[in-house]
């Protein structure tokens, strides 16, 4: 297993998260969900010798992909998504079961329905990546019925399925466990 360096930034205007991972040394690095490209997090990238290669999508929703193309502009890095992008950009077509091999990095990719119908999950070496299909102590509360049982019984089906120690980095809020969400999030336990 590669020993990886793993940054969040926090973007105050839309409350969500973007992660970037690469080497100790500097390298090829993946960014998930860069909701924007601020100067903080081009400083962020560049202080640690960092080059973009990997833009790993979990869903489409603004909040998550509205500094792609000012980062495409910065860094030809390619893009892995399960649907079209809101606006128009190549992109590497990614569906549930799928093992990429980025560089130093191995990502199984995981669809999890329910908050959207594109939702996918990202699992790198011991963290998971869920973008909002699950955050810490909460699951998504604007959902249909059916939205709403099919997002648990995926988290059930898929997630809870994995090691408790298994870290979750949510694309809103702070990160968890999955141990600590089999019993202490409210809407999946029992």
């Amino acid at each position: 297993m590669n020993v990886v360096k793993l940054f969040f930034h926090f973007v105050l205007s839309n409350f969500s998260n973007t992660y970037i991972l690469g080497p100790v040394e500097g390298g090829p690095a993946l960014i998930i969900d860069p909701g924007v490209m601020d100067l903080p997090l081009l400083n962020l990238i560049e202080r640690n010798s960092f080059y973009v290669k990997h833009i790993l999508v979990t869903h489409n929703h603004a909040s998550h992909v509205n500094g792609i193309k000012t980062l495409k502009r910065v860094y030809d890095a390619d893009i892995y998504s399960n649907m079209e992008l809101p606006f128009k950009s190549e992109f590497n077509k990614i569906e549930d079961g799928d093992e990429l091999h980025l560089d130093s990095f191995d990502v199984d990719v995981i669809n999890i329905p329910g908050h959207s119908p594109d939702s996918m999950i990202f699992k790198i070496q011991n963290m998971l990546f869920t973008g909002d299909a699950l955050l810490a102590g909460e699951i998504d509360h604007d959902l249909t019925v059916f939205q709403n049982n099919e997002l648990l019984e995926k988290v059930k089906e898929k997630i809870f399925v994995m090691d408790d120690d298994i870290l979750i980095f949510p694309g809103h809020g702070s990160p968890t466990t999955v141990k600590a969400e089999k019993y202490f999030n409210p809407y999946l336990r029992g």
